[in-house]
């Protein structure tokens, strides 16, 4: 399961959250989660430990999760039975940084969804 408490992206998948939130009007929370999820579908797998989680805007679990939380934590335990939750955390940010680069281009909630 992931941490509950300082949840963190890399700076870069913040700026592209920060434009999302500008051009569509919908907070990075709620876009993280939409593109978790896009990742996952699209059959994007984490491979690189060496990522480093250096973004600024530190959220707790049921912020950057919500309702989701649940579905999220299972989803990441069932591809990734092996890894703590340290490990865990850097499979999350990089499956919403892959996510968010797929919706960069949106410019509305409709673009997104």
């Amino acid at each position: 399961m992931l941490p509950t408490r300082g949840l963190k992206l890399t700076k870069e998948t913040e700026e592209l959250l920060r434009r999302l939130k500008l051009k569509a009007k919908v907070t990075p929370n709620v876009v993280s989660r939409l593109a978790f999820f896009k990742s996952v579908e699209s059959g994007y797998r984490y491979h690189d430990p060496s990522i480093k989680l250096d973004g600024s805007l530190v959220l707790d679990k049921v912020t950057w999760l919500g309702d989701l939380t649940l579905v999220i934590d299972c989803t990441l335990k069932m591809l990734y039975p092996s890894l703590d939750s340290k490990e865990l955390e850097k499979a999350w940010a990089t499956h919403v940084q892959h996510g968010v680069k797929t919706l960069r281009s949106a410019k509305s909630l409709v673009d997104i969804v």
